[in-house]
């Protein structure tokens, strides 16, 4: 599977798709209520198969519900259900079911095999209506959803998801392998000896989101001017995630074109977000990975993932001596068993690629063969 994202034209008729969006952001709002009522009332709860064929009454006798698209209903439906599903599977862990969203920040609605049909060049026929998009890249392959997502700009996006038939072959033009560790204080350590800045984004502009956002408080509720604040504050926030996206793109493209295979550890980086808060969310490593793996798989290179409780940073990439604890604070530590000091990350990374290597039979010794492959 491929998603593409293209942004829509700004036009007059656009607000007929907002309409769309606030009628899908009403029917989810009813599709949340119905099962809290038909719990209290039977003790059960009420099915995906029952809330559909219940909301498909209710549209025929409301006319702003019958704008969105039967399969955009079904769709609601359907996420509804995987959410509760999920919560009474993961409750125990703090897992709570689906609440009720603002209509005004409602996002999209998605039509699957129905609903949309695309009349070539950038035009897209959505209902009975004709928009025209901002055709980047071409559509290539089986179409298999459509969303229309609202951001909180009022701006309009689609995003297609296709079936990406072709097969890529993976190749080896460069001939290097290298390992990479994420840290707090370098954004990537490499094999090599070399580092990685993250430029932090956030932290550079966070005077200027303070200074928006306390205009944005001040203003009464309701008038103009809180509204005219708070699309500034959200034009400061979209200013950092799109500079930090392209460093992100710009990277990805430097590392696939320098390594042929790139090693990295599987991290939990939720639980490093509630250790290090905002921090993690500036880094936002989990979206560099994402951009990395598309543009590998584009290229034709490998992305390989490590265990996440392989013992990397405790591990002498010397001698292969394995420490019992490390603490986090510890940045350099000297081997008991070799005497070498070993940095921290430089280590991981290291190890990291020799963990890959070890398992992939033709390489040899990895852990001797390192500084020959990954310079």
């Amino acid at each position: 599977m491929k998603t593409l994202k293209f942004k829509l034209y700004s036009h007059k008729r656009n607000r007929y798709l907002k309409r769309m969006i606030n009628a899908s952001g009403v029917i989810y709002n009813h599709c949340i209520a119905l099962p809290s009522r038909y719990y209290k009332m039977w003790g059960k709860h009420l099915s995906c198969t029952k809330l559909q064929s219940h909301i498909a009454k209710l549209r025929k006798r409301n006319p702003s519900w019958q704008s969105v698209g039967s399969q955009a209903v079904q769709d609601i439906c359907q996420r509804i259900e995987k959410a509760y599903q999920l919560f009474f599977k993961h409750n125990k862990k703090g897992v709570r079911p689906p609440g009720f969203k603002k209509v005004k920040k409602y996002k999209s609605f998605t039509l699957k095999q129905a609903g949309y049909k695309f009349l070539g060049g950038n035009r897209v026929k959505i209902g009975n209506r004709v928009y025209q998009f901002w055709k980047s890249t071409q559509i290539e392959g089986t179409v298999k959803t459509l969303t229309i997502k609202r951001t909180p700009l009022g701006e309009l996006f689609m995003v297609v998801v296709v079936d990406d038939v072709v097969k890529r072959e993976i190749k080896f033009e460069t001939g290097k392998i290298a390992g990479f560790d994420f840290g707090l204080k370098t954004f990537l350590t490499c094999s090599d000896s070399s580092s990685i800045e993250s430029p932090q984004f956030l932290k550079q502009s966070l005077n200027t989101i303070k200074k928006a956002s306390k205009q944005h408080s001040k203003k009464l509720k309701g008038s103009s001017n809180r509204e005219r604040a708070r699309k500034n504050l959200v034009r400061k926030h979209e200013d950092v995630s799109l500079r930090r996206r392209d460093w992100f793109w710009k990277l990805a493209h430097e590392l696939t074109n320098k390594f042929d295979v790139l090693c990295f550890e599987t991290l939990n980086l939720k639980g490093m977000q509630r250790l290090w808060g905002r921090k993690i969310s500036d880094l936002a490593f989990g979206e560099f990975l994402q951009i990395l793996e598309w543009i590998a798989k584009k290229k034709g290179k490998q992305v390989i993932f490590i265990d996440q409780w392989y013992p990397s940073s405790k591990t002498c990439f010397n001698c292969e001596h394995v420490l019992e604890s490390l603490d986090l604070s510890v940045r350099e530590w000297r081997c008991p068993s070799c005497q070498s000091v070993n940095g921290r990350d430089e280590n991981a990374a290291r190890e990291y690629l020799c963990s890959w290597g070890n398992k992939n039979a033709g390489l040899g010794d990895v852990r001797r063969a390192v500084p020959a492959i990954a310079v």
